[in-house]
């Protein structure tokens, strides 16, 4: 995989369950790609599963694969969080927040049981998502007259990059999105027009 690209997940919801002594563990598997996004999102179950023990989660943010956290949300410490971001970077996703919800069985599973379940329910959820390839887009503006309109169509024709959004007055605007490793070559076909 070449460096702008990743891993993430399509935007169904992956479900996954794992049961054990009577306590039982719903997660889910979100596309995700900002923080207040994740805190909607984990917002919703704990208001959804109420009568749940514990919500714990983890999440994974950005191509480089540097925003993250895991919450234990009341567990003993790294037995739940953790775990689950452990099933994210086995898989090496980023975009991704996987929140898995525990009804309490009764009976105590001990460190070692809340880690197998925790990690279990997981990587069943990501087992029913969709692993898909993105890229990283790098967004470029260019603004020129509007007698330059065909050669800078002509360009974005061959390049191919994803037109974000454009407007036509005596001085045009284009903004697209093109691949970054990509981006520096369409800047400079752009900026040539104006020489």
């Amino acid at each position: 995989m070449s460096s702008d690209e990743f891993l993430t997940i399509s935007n169904r919801v992956g479900e996954g369950f794992y049961s054990e002594k009577r306590s039982k563990f719903l997660a889910y598997a979100h596309h995700v790609t900002t923080v207040d996004e994740v805190k909607d999102i984990v917002a919703s179950y704990r208001t959804k599963y109420y009568d749940a023990r514990h919500v714990c989660y983890a999440y994974m943010l950005g191509p480089e694969r540097k925003e993250f956290r895991a919450n234990d949300d009341g567990e003993p410490s790294s037995t739940a969080g953790k775990p689950i971001l452990g099933q994210i970077n086995s898989q090496g996703l980023t975009d991704i927040l996987i929140v898995v919800v525990r009804y309490y069985g009764g009976v105590n599973l001990g460190t070692g049981g809340l880690i197998v379940a925790y990690r279990s329910a997981a990587a069943d959820a990501l087992a029913h998502c969709q692993v898909v390839k993105s890229m990283v887009e790098e967004v470029i503006t260019f603004d020129y007259p509007y007698i330059m309109m065909n050669d800078v169509m002509r360009i974005v024709k061959e390049l191919g990059p994803r037109i974000v959004s454009q407007s036509f007055d005596n001085t045009c605007s284009i903004k697209l999105a093109i691949r970054k490793s990509e981006a520096e070559q369409l800047s400079q076909r752009l900026l040539k027009l104006k020489i």
